[in-house]
């Protein structure tokens, strides 16, 4: 694993981070990746889920742009009873700064609409809420056309109805690999 690791960064090394996009391009960005998710108030842990999406972005300056997109998002939580699997259709809009060549942070706001929703294998979607709302923030590190972006998408919104569950929202780190095309 060691050496796998170092060839790795060694690739990583020998290429050139390329500068973003020039003030003026469209770009799209496929990404596929990964969500660590979990819910706020839970007795609960993380559960692994996939996240794959598209995002349209436009450069505005060398060091300001801004991008939207959609995307498929597995989040939920990881009770001692089992599991809590709920899917969006997520769809950020963030502004990104480059702080440095290469080297985004971004923030915006997400509005995610529930597509399915299961505690084990029960249809929970009717008591859940159909809109999630979050703020979501992160950084970017473009390496010859290709993005590595890191999020942390802070749930706004409560995820089900109720009471009994009052202040439960979602919480989601995600980690994905995109590349980036001029239009």
């Amino acid at each position: 694993m060691k050496k796998f690791m170092m060839m790795v960064a060694m690739a990583f090394a020998t290429l050139t981070a390329s500068a973003q996009a020039e003030a003026g391009t469209l770009t799209l960005k496929p990404f596929v990746g990964m969500n660590l998710a979990n819910m706020t108030k839970s007795e609960g842990d993380m559960k692994i889920g996939v996240a794959a999406g598209a995002e349209l972005g436009y450069q505005v300056s060398d060091a300001f742009a801004l991008t939207a997109g959609v995307g498929y998002s597995m989040q939920g939580v990881k009770l001692d009873g089992g599991k809590i699997k709920m899917d969006y259709l997520n769809i950020p809009v963030l502004a990104n700064y480059y702080v440095v060549k290469g080297l985004a942070i971004k923030a915006g706001i997400q509005p995610g609409f529930l597509l399915s929703a299961k505690a084990g294998d029960t249809d929970i979607k009717d008591g859940c809420k159909k809109l999630d709302l979050s703020i979501p923030v992160g950084l970017s590190y473009e390496i010859s056309d290709f993005v590595i972006d890191a999020r942390y998408n802070l749930g706004l919104t409560k995820s089900f109805k109720g009471d009994d569950v009052e202040g439960t929202k979602n919480s989601v780190i995600q980690i994905t690999l995109g590349y980036k095309f001029a239009l």
